[in-house]
Protein backbone atom coordinates (compact mmCIF):
# COMPACT_ATOMS: atom_id res chain seq x y z
CA UNK A 1 0.00 0.00 0.00
CA UNK A 2 0.80 3.30 -0.57
CA UNK A 3 2.35 5.66 1.62
CA UNK A 4 -0.99 8.21 1.00
CA UNK A 5 -3.07 5.45 0.71
CA UNK A 6 -2.15 4.20 4.20
CA UNK A 7 -2.45 7.77 6.04
CA UNK A 8 -6.02 8.15 4.76
CA UNK A 9 -6.91 4.45 5.80
CA UNK A 10 -5.55 5.90 8.91
CA UNK A 11 -6.94 8.67 8.91
CA UNK A 12 -10.59 7.28 7.80
CA UNK A 13 -10.04 4.81 11.03
CA UNK A 14 -9.70 7.09 13.28
CA UNK A 15 -12.19 9.66 12.37
CA UNK A 16 -14.83 6.32 12.35
CA UNK A 17 -13.90 5.93 15.90
CA UNK A 18 -14.54 9.52 16.65
CA UNK A 19 -17.70 9.43 14.87
CA UNK A 20 -18.98 6.51 16.68
CA UNK A 21 -17.56 7.77 20.19
CA UNK A 22 -19.12 11.31 19.40
CA UNK A 23 -22.57 10.25 19.00
CA UNK A 24 -22.55 7.40 22.00
CA UNK A 25 -21.43 10.28 23.97
CA UNK A 26 -23.38 13.39 22.82
CA UNK A 27 -20.06 15.11 22.30
CA UNK A 28 -21.07 18.56 21.50
CA UNK A 29 -18.86 21.62 21.46
CA UNK A 30 -21.94 24.15 21.12
CA UNK A 31 -24.01 22.22 23.06
CA UNK A 32 -20.98 22.47 26.24
CA UNK A 33 -21.29 26.22 25.59
CA UNK A 34 -25.26 26.31 25.77
CA UNK A 35 -24.95 24.43 29.34
CA UNK A 36 -22.88 26.54 30.37
CA UNK A 37 -24.28 29.79 29.05
CA UNK A 38 -28.01 28.77 29.89
CA UNK A 39 -27.92 26.48 32.93
CA UNK A 40 -24.45 27.13 34.45
CA UNK A 41 -23.47 23.37 33.69
CA UNK A 42 -19.85 23.04 32.91
CA UNK A 43 -19.57 19.47 32.78
CA UNK A 44 -19.94 18.81 28.97
CA UNK A 45 -17.29 22.13 28.51
CA UNK A 46 -15.14 19.94 30.55
CA UNK A 47 -15.33 16.78 28.19
CA UNK A 48 -13.88 19.71 25.29
CA UNK A 49 -11.65 20.98 27.38
CA UNK A 50 -10.21 17.54 28.66
CA UNK A 51 -10.41 16.56 25.02
CA UNK A 52 -7.50 19.71 24.34
CA UNK A 53 -5.45 18.61 27.28
CA UNK A 54 -5.13 14.86 25.86
CA UNK A 55 -4.63 16.18 22.39
CA UNK A 56 -1.80 18.33 23.62
CA UNK A 57 -0.48 15.75 26.06
CA UNK A 58 0.07 13.48 23.23
CA UNK A 59 1.66 15.71 20.61
CA UNK A 60 3.77 17.28 23.21
CA UNK A 61 5.27 14.03 24.30
CA UNK A 62 5.71 12.47 21.14
CA UNK A 63 7.42 15.55 19.46
CA UNK A 64 9.39 16.09 22.72
CA UNK A 65 10.53 12.20 21.96
CA UNK A 66 11.31 12.64 18.53
CA UNK A 67 8.09 10.96 17.01
CA UNK A 68 6.91 13.73 15.42
CA UNK A 69 8.21 16.73 13.77
CA UNK A 70 6.14 19.50 14.98
CA UNK A 71 8.31 22.58 12.89
CA UNK A 72 6.72 21.49 9.96
CA UNK A 73 3.70 23.42 10.85
CA UNK A 74 5.54 26.60 10.68
CA UNK A 75 4.91 26.68 6.88
CA UNK A 76 2.13 26.37 4.34
CA UNK A 77 3.93 23.96 2.24
CA UNK A 78 4.23 21.45 4.73
CA UNK A 79 1.30 21.91 6.62
CA UNK A 80 -2.41 22.29 5.83
CA UNK A 81 -3.05 24.94 7.94
CA UNK A 82 0.24 25.87 9.10
CA UNK A 83 -0.90 26.77 12.76
CA UNK A 84 2.53 27.42 14.16
CA UNK A 85 3.41 29.89 11.32
CA UNK A 86 5.65 32.86 12.60
CA UNK A 87 3.12 35.72 11.61
CA UNK A 88 0.72 36.16 14.18
CA UNK A 89 -2.31 37.63 12.37
CA UNK A 90 -4.01 37.82 16.01
CA UNK A 91 -7.09 39.62 14.42
CA UNK A 92 -7.63 36.92 12.24
CA UNK A 93 -8.18 34.39 15.31
CA UNK A 94 -10.18 37.04 17.08
CA UNK A 95 -12.91 37.89 13.96
CA UNK A 96 -12.78 34.46 12.24
CA UNK A 97 -13.38 32.90 15.99
CA UNK A 98 -16.23 35.02 16.92
CA UNK A 99 -18.24 34.13 12.99
CA UNK A 100 -17.95 31.12 13.51
CA UNK A 101 -19.28 30.82 17.22
CA UNK A 102 -21.97 32.88 15.37
CA UNK A 103 -22.74 30.35 12.91
CA UNK A 104 -22.46 27.31 14.87
CA UNK A 105 -24.84 28.39 17.17
CA UNK A 106 -27.37 29.75 13.55
CA UNK A 107 -26.46 26.28 12.36
CA UNK A 108 -27.24 24.36 15.99
CA UNK A 109 -23.68 23.27 15.78
CA UNK A 110 -20.49 23.11 14.52
CA UNK A 111 -18.61 21.18 11.71
CA UNK A 112 -17.99 17.90 13.54
CA UNK A 113 -21.30 17.86 15.26
CA UNK A 114 -22.88 18.51 11.86
CA UNK A 115 -21.30 15.36 10.19
CA UNK A 116 -22.47 13.30 13.30
CA UNK A 117 -25.69 14.54 12.39
CA UNK A 118 -25.73 13.54 8.67
CA UNK A 119 -25.01 10.29 9.83
CA UNK A 120 -27.59 9.79 12.16
CA UNK A 121 -30.58 10.79 9.88
CA UNK A 122 -30.37 14.42 9.78
CA UNK A 123 -31.07 15.87 6.85
CA UNK A 124 -30.80 19.62 7.64
CA UNK A 125 -27.17 18.60 7.73
CA UNK A 126 -27.21 18.63 3.83
CA UNK A 127 -28.21 22.02 3.39
CA UNK A 128 -25.30 23.25 6.40
CA UNK A 129 -22.90 21.36 4.90
CA UNK A 130 -23.36 22.97 1.58
CA UNK A 131 -23.21 26.10 3.07
CA UNK A 132 -20.32 25.67 4.78
CA UNK A 133 -18.90 24.60 1.75
CA UNK A 134 -19.82 27.89 -0.13
CA UNK A 135 -18.43 29.80 2.45
CA UNK A 136 -14.76 27.92 2.64
CA UNK A 137 -14.35 27.47 -0.94
CA UNK A 138 -15.35 31.46 -1.02
CA UNK A 139 -12.36 31.65 1.52
CA UNK A 140 -9.73 29.60 -0.12
CA UNK A 141 -10.49 29.06 -3.78
CA UNK A 142 -10.66 32.97 -4.39
CA UNK A 143 -9.56 36.46 -3.24
CA UNK A 144 -12.45 36.82 -0.83
CA UNK A 145 -10.37 36.36 2.29
CA UNK A 146 -7.85 38.67 1.35
CA UNK A 147 -10.15 41.78 0.21
CA UNK A 148 -12.68 41.37 2.60
CA UNK A 149 -9.51 40.53 6.00
CA UNK A 150 -6.60 39.76 5.47
CA UNK A 151 -5.72 42.82 3.58
CA UNK A 152 -6.60 45.28 6.69
CA UNK A 153 -5.30 42.29 8.88
CA UNK A 154 -2.08 41.47 8.22
CA UNK A 155 -0.52 44.98 8.67
CA UNK A 156 -1.36 44.82 12.01
CA UNK A 157 0.44 41.30 12.53
CA UNK A 158 2.94 40.37 15.36
CA UNK A 159 6.19 38.87 13.14
CA UNK A 160 7.63 36.58 15.46
CA UNK A 161 10.24 35.67 13.44
CA UNK A 162 11.87 39.09 13.80
CA UNK A 163 11.94 38.06 17.08
CA UNK A 164 13.99 35.47 16.64
CA UNK A 165 11.52 32.96 16.58
CA UNK A 166 10.65 30.01 14.25
CA UNK A 167 6.78 29.97 14.66
CA UNK A 168 4.05 31.01 17.31
CA UNK A 169 4.46 28.16 19.62
CA UNK A 170 4.84 29.06 22.95
CA UNK A 171 8.20 27.17 23.22
CA UNK A 172 9.35 29.61 20.04
CA UNK A 173 8.04 32.76 21.47
CA UNK A 174 9.19 32.41 24.96
CA UNK A 175 12.49 31.44 23.85
CA UNK A 176 12.78 34.41 21.38
CA UNK A 177 11.99 36.29 24.33
CA UNK A 178 14.31 35.30 27.20
CA UNK A 179 16.65 33.04 25.80
CA UNK A 180 16.25 30.57 28.78
CA UNK A 181 15.81 27.56 26.85
CA UNK A 182 15.39 25.75 24.06
CA UNK A 183 12.08 25.70 22.31
CA UNK A 184 11.19 22.07 22.20
CA UNK A 185 12.14 22.14 25.99
CA UNK A 186 9.99 24.72 26.55
CA UNK A 187 7.43 23.06 24.81
CA UNK A 188 7.59 20.45 26.46
CA UNK A 189 7.33 22.32 29.75
CA UNK A 190 4.44 24.59 29.13
CA UNK A 191 2.84 21.60 26.93
CA UNK A 192 2.54 19.66 30.36
CA UNK A 193 1.59 22.77 32.53
CA UNK A 194 -1.36 23.66 30.01
CA UNK A 195 -2.43 19.69 29.66
CA UNK A 196 -2.11 19.66 33.81
CA UNK A 197 -3.98 23.00 34.69
CA UNK A 198 -6.49 21.80 32.21
CA UNK A 199 -6.87 18.59 33.96
CA UNK A 200 -6.93 19.90 37.69
CA UNK A 201 -9.92 22.14 36.42
CA UNK A 202 -11.72 19.07 34.46
CA UNK A 203 -11.59 16.59 37.33
CA UNK A 204 -12.39 18.97 40.29
CA UNK A 205 -15.74 18.38 39.18
CA UNK A 206 -17.46 15.37 41.40
CA UNK A 207 -20.29 15.73 38.85
CA UNK A 208 -17.74 15.23 35.98
CA UNK A 209 -15.84 12.50 37.73
CA UNK A 210 -19.18 10.47 37.95
CA UNK A 211 -19.88 10.75 34.57
CA UNK A 212 -17.94 7.99 32.31
CA UNK A 213 -19.11 8.96 29.07
CA UNK A 214 -17.77 12.61 29.14
CA UNK A 215 -14.39 11.63 30.58
CA UNK A 216 -15.01 8.97 27.52
CA UNK A 217 -15.24 11.60 24.86
CA UNK A 218 -12.74 13.98 26.15
CA UNK A 219 -9.93 10.96 26.41
CA UNK A 220 -11.49 9.28 22.81
CA UNK A 221 -11.26 12.74 21.04
CA UNK A 222 -8.00 14.12 22.53
CA UNK A 223 -6.11 10.69 21.48
CA UNK A 224 -7.60 10.69 17.80
CA UNK A 225 -6.67 14.32 17.25
CA UNK A 226 -3.19 13.03 18.34
CA UNK A 227 -3.43 10.23 16.25
CA UNK A 228 -3.90 12.35 13.26
CA UNK A 229 -0.92 14.35 14.06
CA UNK A 230 1.38 11.07 14.09
CA UNK A 231 0.10 9.76 11.32
CA UNK A 232 0.81 13.07 8.86
CA UNK A 233 3.80 14.46 10.90
CA UNK A 234 5.36 11.16 11.84
CA UNK A 235 7.63 9.12 9.82
CA UNK A 236 4.78 8.44 7.38
CA UNK A 237 3.87 12.00 6.55
CA UNK A 238 7.27 13.15 6.83
CA UNK A 239 8.59 10.51 3.90
CA UNK A 240 5.02 11.61 1.99
CA UNK A 241 6.58 15.39 2.27
CA UNK A 242 10.13 14.19 0.45
CA UNK A 243 7.73 11.60 -2.05
CA UNK A 244 6.02 14.29 -2.94
CA UNK A 245 8.69 17.04 -4.52
CA UNK A 246 8.99 14.10 -6.91
CA UNK A 247 5.03 13.54 -8.02
CA UNK A 248 3.81 14.70 -10.99
CA UNK A 249 0.71 16.28 -9.10
CA UNK A 250 1.32 17.32 -5.80
CA UNK A 251 -1.92 15.95 -3.60
CA UNK A 252 -4.14 18.88 -2.56
CA UNK A 253 -3.97 19.90 0.68
CA UNK A 254 -0.48 17.60 1.56
CA UNK A 255 0.85 18.13 5.05
CA UNK A 256 1.36 17.91 8.48
CA UNK A 257 -2.64 18.23 10.02
CA UNK A 258 -5.21 15.99 11.80
CA UNK A 259 -8.78 16.47 12.19
CA UNK A 260 -10.90 19.67 11.20
CA UNK A 261 -14.42 20.02 9.74
CA UNK A 262 -14.50 22.94 8.09
CA UNK A 263 -12.09 22.68 5.11
CA UNK A 264 -12.97 19.01 4.10
CA UNK A 265 -16.51 20.81 2.77
CA UNK A 266 -14.21 22.66 -0.04
CA UNK A 267 -12.07 19.91 -0.57
CA UNK A 268 -14.98 17.72 -1.07
CA UNK A 269 -16.01 20.12 -3.61
CA UNK A 270 -13.41 20.66 -5.76
CA UNK A 271 -13.14 16.30 -5.06
CA UNK A 272 -17.08 16.41 -6.64
CA UNK A 273 -16.09 19.05 -9.76
CA UNK A 274 -12.75 17.85 -10.70
CA UNK A 275 -14.26 14.26 -11.99
CA UNK A 276 -13.32 12.74 -8.47
CA UNK A 277 -10.02 13.34 -9.37
CA UNK A 278 -7.87 12.03 -6.37
CA UNK A 279 -5.34 14.60 -5.82
CA UNK A 280 -8.57 16.48 -4.16
CA UNK A 281 -8.97 13.00 -1.54
CA UNK A 282 -7.41 14.64 0.73
CA UNK A 283 -7.06 13.73 4.94
CA UNK A 284 -9.78 15.86 5.48
CA UNK A 285 -11.98 15.10 3.44
CA UNK A 286 -11.54 11.35 3.88
CA UNK A 287 -11.64 12.50 7.98
CA UNK A 288 -14.54 13.67 7.24
CA UNK A 289 -16.32 11.37 6.00
CA UNK A 290 -14.98 8.61 8.65
CA UNK A 291 -16.81 10.88 11.17
CA UNK A 292 -20.38 10.62 8.96
CA UNK A 293 -19.82 6.70 8.38
CA UNK A 294 -18.73 6.42 12.52
CA UNK A 295 -22.00 7.59 13.56
CA UNK A 296 -23.97 5.74 10.88
CA UNK A 297 -22.90 2.35 11.82
CA UNK A 298 -23.73 3.49 15.59
CA UNK A 299 -26.62 5.14 14.81
CA UNK A 300 -27.95 1.77 12.73
CA UNK A 301 -26.28 -0.33 15.51
CA UNK A 302 -28.19 0.83 18.56
CA UNK A 303 -31.72 2.15 16.93
CA UNK A 304 -30.96 5.78 16.67
CA UNK A 305 -31.04 6.65 13.34
CA UNK A 306 -33.90 8.85 12.75
CA UNK A 307 -34.57 11.39 9.88
CA UNK A 308 -34.94 14.99 10.60
CA UNK A 309 -36.44 18.24 9.00
CA UNK A 310 -36.78 21.71 9.19
CA UNK A 311 -39.31 22.76 11.33
CA UNK A 312 -39.65 25.97 9.40
CA UNK A 313 -38.63 28.57 6.82
CA UNK A 314 -36.85 30.57 8.90
CA UNK A 315 -35.07 27.47 10.47
CA UNK A 316 -34.24 26.05 7.32
CA UNK A 317 -32.83 29.98 7.27
CA UNK A 318 -31.21 30.19 10.52
CA UNK A 319 -29.13 26.75 9.35
CA UNK A 320 -28.20 28.37 5.89
CA UNK A 321 -27.00 31.65 7.40
CA UNK A 322 -25.15 29.89 10.31
CA UNK A 323 -23.24 27.26 7.65
CA UNK A 324 -22.34 30.12 5.73
CA UNK A 325 -20.94 31.47 8.58
CA UNK A 326 -18.83 28.61 9.95
CA UNK A 327 -17.44 28.18 6.61
CA UNK A 328 -16.11 32.22 6.26
CA UNK A 329 -15.07 32.16 10.15
CA UNK A 330 -13.56 28.71 9.80
CA UNK A 331 -11.23 29.07 7.82
CA UNK A 332 -10.52 32.81 8.52
CA UNK A 333 -9.73 31.48 12.02
CA UNK A 334 -8.29 28.38 10.22
CA UNK A 335 -9.70 26.23 12.24
CA UNK A 336 -13.11 25.17 14.22
CA UNK A 337 -14.28 24.06 17.49
CA UNK A 338 -12.27 20.51 16.89
CA UNK A 339 -9.81 22.24 14.06
CA UNK A 340 -8.19 25.30 16.07
CA UNK A 341 -9.24 24.14 19.62
CA UNK A 342 -8.03 20.76 19.45
CA UNK A 343 -5.58 20.18 16.53
CA UNK A 344 -4.57 23.25 16.74
CA UNK A 345 -4.11 24.14 20.29
CA UNK A 346 -1.82 20.93 20.58
CA UNK A 347 0.50 22.72 18.46
CA UNK A 348 0.81 24.92 21.35
CA UNK A 349 0.23 27.87 18.70
CA UNK A 350 -0.93 31.11 20.26
CA UNK A 351 -3.69 31.58 17.80
CA UNK A 352 -5.00 28.07 18.54
CA UNK A 353 -5.77 29.27 22.22
CA UNK A 354 -7.58 32.82 20.79
CA UNK A 355 -9.36 31.12 18.23
CA UNK A 356 -11.12 28.67 20.81
CA UNK A 357 -11.81 31.72 23.33
CA UNK A 358 -13.18 33.89 19.98
CA UNK A 359 -15.62 30.95 19.23
CA UNK A 360 -16.82 30.61 22.60
CA UNK A 361 -17.86 34.09 23.12
CA UNK A 362 -19.17 34.35 19.60
CA UNK A 363 -21.19 31.73 20.87
CA UNK A 364 -22.37 33.17 23.98
CA UNK A 365 -22.81 36.26 22.71
CA UNK A 366 -25.19 34.72 19.96
CA UNK A 367 -27.22 32.32 22.73
CA UNK A 368 -27.86 35.42 24.85
CA UNK A 369 -28.60 37.75 22.13
CA UNK A 370 -31.73 35.13 20.67
CA UNK A 371 -32.46 34.77 24.14
CA UNK A 372 -33.07 38.28 24.70
CA UNK A 373 -34.57 38.79 21.43
CA UNK A 374 -37.22 35.65 22.30
CA UNK A 375 -38.25 37.27 25.99
CA UNK A 376 -38.54 40.41 24.29
CA UNK A 377 -39.85 40.59 21.08
CA UNK A 378 -40.67 44.20 20.78
CA UNK A 379 -37.41 45.43 21.47
CA UNK A 380 -35.16 47.18 19.26
CA UNK A 381 -31.81 45.03 17.70
CA UNK A 382 -29.35 47.52 20.01
CA UNK A 383 -31.18 47.06 22.84
CA UNK A 384 -30.93 43.05 22.74
CA UNK A 385 -27.29 43.64 21.43
CA UNK A 386 -26.02 45.85 24.55
CA UNK A 387 -27.95 43.44 26.62
CA UNK A 388 -26.24 40.54 25.10
CA UNK A 389 -22.63 42.00 25.31
CA UNK A 390 -23.55 43.20 29.11
CA UNK A 391 -24.54 39.61 30.03
CA UNK A 392 -21.14 38.45 28.76
CA UNK A 393 -19.35 40.88 30.34
CA UNK A 394 -18.05 42.99 27.52
CA UNK A 395 -20.26 45.94 28.38
CA UNK A 396 -20.43 47.10 32.21
CA UNK A 397 -23.54 46.02 34.14
CA UNK A 398 -25.51 49.95 34.08
CA UNK A 399 -25.63 49.29 30.15
CA UNK A 400 -27.80 46.64 29.90
CA UNK A 401 -31.12 47.89 28.24
CA UNK A 402 -32.96 44.98 29.17
CA UNK A 403 -33.83 43.61 32.99
CA UNK A 404 -32.90 40.04 33.23
CA UNK A 405 -35.59 37.46 33.88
Amino acid sequence: MAILDKILVGGFILAFILGAVATRTNFCTMGAVSDWVNMGDKNRFRSWVLAIAVAILGVTLAAYAGLVDMGLTTSNDTANPPYRVASFVWLRYIVGGLIFGIGMTLGSGCGNKTLLRLGGGNLKSVFVLLAISAGASLMIFTNFDYNLFLQWMTPLAIDFAKMGASGQDIGSVVNALSGVADSETLNLVFGLAIAALMMIWVFKSADFRASGELILAGLVVGLVVAGGWYLTAGSLGQTLLDEAEFMDVRPYALGAQSFTFVAPTAHAYQYLTQNLSSEFLTFALVAALGVIAGAFVYSLLFRKFRFEWFNSFRDFLNHIIGGFLMGIGGVLAMGCTVGQAITGAATLALGSFVAFGSIVLGSALTMKYQYYKMLYEDASVADVLLTALAEVHLLPGGMRRLEAM
